[in-house]
């Protein structure tokens, strides 16, 4: 099996729902659900390799309250090296709706002290040539988000492909936001982003075309993942175009889903599997773990 490395959010997730309609200010509503649990992207794509066997490594940051050590105690012995920023961390509330959407409310908190030097200081690189870093939640983070090039510059002399999923940056997609994601496909080798975001980041509202398109600022090896929800996923590589469609499944939670898949995918292709095969396993894991509570990522990921 190649290396593998996760790099970004962790966050606290209060989980709350399903709720419907909006509720009235100043009003109180009760919900049939809650879960407190670990959560962020980089955090959800974590637990889901963990669970599925795999040796990586883990950076990220959290706050110094009582969150924090609580996060920190979670991920245990991963999170051993992790930087500790002042104040307090970031706590995301999740609102869930009953068509399956979602409203968050996230607190910036301690992912903005997260940037390159805790990440360059806390990977080993030897142990991760010709391994993949998949880096997640840069929108939550501007210091990463900044230094993306020197990121991507040191991982290329490492011989080290960098995985991406850009997430959804909480001011939109407008001006300058979109022009420096963009600015990161040259140095992204795997890109990993949802429909909306493929057609926002390209401008084309088609997968196909959105795709496509984004291939075409990336290197000639790239690979660009466009997820579909509950009709599976495109893949693009210089030569292949691939469609897997979902599995019918009763969802229960489809928070992290996109994250699931992540890990599911980047497993196969360290594990030497075909592009097919890999997108496969990451439609299956994620299938599996929106179907089940408490989570699970097996049966259906193999």
């Amino acid at each position: 099996m190649l290396p593998l490395a996760v790099v970004g959010n962790v966050n606290v997730d209060l989980i709350l729902g399903p709720a419907a309609p909006w509720p009235i200010p100043g009003s109180e509503i009760i919900v049939d659900h809650s879960d407190l649990r670990v959560g962020g992207s980089a955090a959800n794509s974590a637990l889901t390799l963990e669970a599925l066997g795999a040796d990586f490594q883990f950076v990220a940051n959290t706050g110094a309250d009582f969150y924090g050590a609580w996060m920190r105690d979670e991920l245990a012995p991963r999170s051993a090296g992790w930087t500790i920023a002042d104040g307090q961390s970031t706590v995301s509330v999740g609102i869930t709706h009953p068509d399956g959407e979602r409203t968050f409310f996230t607190n910036t908190g301690h992912l903005l002290e997260l940037g390159w030097p805790e990440v360059r200081d806390g990977i080993d690189w030897p142990a991760l040539a010709d391994g993949w870093l998949l880096l997640c939640g840069i929108f939550l983070s501007p210091r990463m988000s900044r230094d993306f090039a020197a990121l991507s510059d040191h991982c290329r002399r490492h011989s080290v492909r960098v995985a991406l999923d850009t997430g959804w940056p909480p001011e939109g997609w407008e001006g300058e936001t979109r022009d420096s994601a963009r600015g990161w496909l040259p140095g992204t080798d795997c890109l990993l982003v949802n429909e909306a975001e493929a057609a926002a980041l390209s401008g084309q509202a088609d997968p196909r075309l959105a795709g496509r398109a984004l291939l075409c600022e990336m290197p000639p090896d790239g690979i660009v993942v466009v997820k579909l929800g509950p009709d599976g996923a495109l893949v693009f590589s210089e030569t292949e175009e691939i469609r897997v469609p979902a599995p019918a499944v009763r969802v229960v939670d489809t928070i992290g889903a996109g994250d699931v898949f992540n890990a599911g995918f980047l497993k196969a292709l360290a594990d030497g599997c075909s592009l097919t095969e890999a997108t496969k396993r990451g439609v299956r894991t994620a299938s599996r773990a929106i179907s089940t509570f408490p989570r699970s990522y097996d049966g259906l990921s193999g």
